[in-house]
C-alpha cells in the first residue's frame, strides 16, 4: 500500500466536507473546491479526517493513491488559508497598474499588457513593482503566476523583468573590449 496514501488527511472544523461516490467537494472560508476521483479510489469521511482507500492493486491505482491523498491535503490548506505568490518586477521603467480588475503592465514593449485573471483568483499590487496573487486553488494561482512572470521573463544579462519573489537567476557576463 502507499506510504503517503494510507495516512488520513486531517479536516479542520471550518472546512464542510461532502463525499460523494465519485467526487469530494470543500468548501472553507477562502472559498469551494472539489475534485473528481478516479476509478478505483474511495474516500471516506469519519473523525474530521479523509481515509483514502484503493479499491485494487492495479499500478494506475496505486499511483492515484497517493496524488488524490496530497490533492486533498492541498485543498483543504487552500479553502481554509488559501495560497499565495509573490513576483517582483525589476528594471528601470518596468512597472504594473491596477484598473479597476485588470492589470495594466508597462515592460518596455511598444503596448501596455492588459491581464485580467480569473474570478477565484485575486492580483493585488502592493506597490508597482510588487505582484501578489493570491487563492484556494494552488494549481490556478500558480498558473497565473506563470502567465503573468511569462510576459516578461528574466534576461540573463542585466536581469530586467518579472521573477519569483527569491528567485535565483544565473547572469551572463556579456561582451568584453579587447585593446
Amino acid at each position: 500500500m502507499s506510504r503517503k496514501g494510507k495516512i488520513p488527511v486531517g479536516v479542520p472544523k471550518e472546512v464542510k466536507v461532502n463525499v460523494e461516490s465519485s467526487k469530494v467537494s470543500l468548501e472553507g472560508p477562502k472559498g469551494k473546491l472539489s475534485i473528481d476521483l478516479p476509478r478505483g479510489i474511495k474516500v471516506e469521511f469519519k473523525d474530521a479526517q479523509l481515509i483514502i482507500n484503493r479499491l485494487s492493486d492495479l499500478k494506475q491505482d496505486r499511483a492515484n493513491h497517493g496524488t488524490i491523498r496530497a490533492r486533498l491535503a492541498t485543498m483543504i490548506e487552500g479553502v481554509t488559508n488559501g495560497h499565495k505568490r509573490n513576483l517582483e518586477i525589476q528594471g528601470v521603467g518596468l512597472r504594473a497598474q491596477m484598473n479597476g480588475n485588470k492589470v495594466t503592465f508597462n515592460l518596455g514593449f511598444s503596448h501596455p499588457i492588459e491581464y485580467e485573471a480569473p474570478k477565484d483568483v485575486k492580483v493585488a499590487l502592493p506597490t508597482q513593482t510588487q505582484i501578489t496573487v493570491e487563492g484556494p486553488d494552488a494549481q490556478l494561482v500558480g498558473m497565473v503566476a506563470a502567465k503573468i512572470r511569462n510576459f516578461k521573463p528574466v534576461e540573463p544579462y542585466k536581469g530586467k523583468g518579472i521573477r519569483f519573489v527569491g528567485e535565483v537567476v544565473k547572469r551572463k557576463q556579456g561582451k568584453s573590449v579587447t585593446k
